[in-house]
């Protein structure tokens, strides 16, 4: 990425998070633009950042390698449809809005490389995990400077079919917000069992912070993990045995399934 010029259109939380992971992996402020509708973002952007900033899309994008699109769903027709005279051949586009495919966004761009992308939240803390997909028309090199450019923010996974972006959205990109949910149910009753409220929520926000860490630091995967810390008619035993009585697992894969389907819904929506 060193000698790669990028633009982001929209400055909003997600795109400011890859910025500052970029800036802190060295890549040059000159080499980073963006463009956003709002004043103050612009402002607090270049200001946070030392990045130059445009009200206008196509001026951001003039002699950028890497396009940036960091705009709602719901806005990607238009702002596609006004970039497309602009665009020159090769550019690469990056997208990180949920639920426009490749298809839609080549119909309003004209025929442009590609990189489709579904970032989560945690992606803010530069702890976040993101699925990618290419078109065709993308080259090695451009793989690579899409791959760097998720990487600033987390882990970045490539996918050998665009439709897996579903599932993606499904686990990691939805997936934060089913955390907080047990998040919540955990310190509810923590507190319903005699905790102060703020020590309910402390033991568990840390407890999820911990396990998380051994997650991802183990040489074992969840399953053993889980088995490991479950000893014979303990305590961890009747919880878990609980949980499963009452569907836990059915109840997972059916609310992963409803977000998967709910994704693939919006992508026809918002593609026409």
């Amino acid at each position: 990425m060193s000698n790669t010029r990028i633009a982001f259109i929209g400055a909003g939380n997600m795109a400011a998070s890859l910025i500052g992971g970029l800036r802190a992996k060295g890549l040059d402020a000159a080499q980073i633009r963006a463009s956003d509708p709002g004043d103050e973002t612009r402002a607090r952007v270049s200001a946070e950042h030392g990045i130059e900033t445009f009200a206008d899309n196509a001026q951001a994008i003039d002699g950028a390698d890497v396009i940036v699109l960091a705009v709602k769903p719901q806005a990607m027709k238009s702002v596609c449809q006004a970039l497309r005279p602009s665009l020159k051949p090769g550019q690469l586009v990056v997208s990180i809005a949920a639920g426009i495919t490749c298809a839609s966004m080549n119909n309003w761009l004209g025929e442009q490389p590609i990189v489709r992308c579904m970032p989560n939240t945690p992606a803010l803390l530069r702890q976040g995990v993101s699925g990618l997909f290419a078109t065709a028309q993308v080259s090695a090199e451009q793989r690579q400077q899409a791959e760097e450019l998720l990487s600033a923010v987390g882990l970045a996974l490539w996918l050998e079919t665009e439709q897996q972006l579903d599932a993606v959205t499904a686990v990691s990109g939805s997936g934060p917000a089913y955390f907080f949910l047990l998040v919540e149910a955990m310190t509810a009753a923590g507190e319903k069992l005699g905790l102060p409220r703020e020590i309910a929520a402390q033991l568990t926000a840390q407890t999820a912070l911990g396990a998380a860490h051994m997650v991802v630091s183990s040489d074992v995967d969840a399953a053993e993990l889980r088995r490991r810390v479950t000893s014979p008619a303990g305590t961890t035993e009747a919880a878990i045995k609980s949980f499963q009585a009452g569907g836990f697992e059915a109840l997972v894969e059916k609310a992963l399934g409803a977000a998967a389907h709910r994704s693939a819904e919006m992508a026809e929506q918002l593609g026409q």
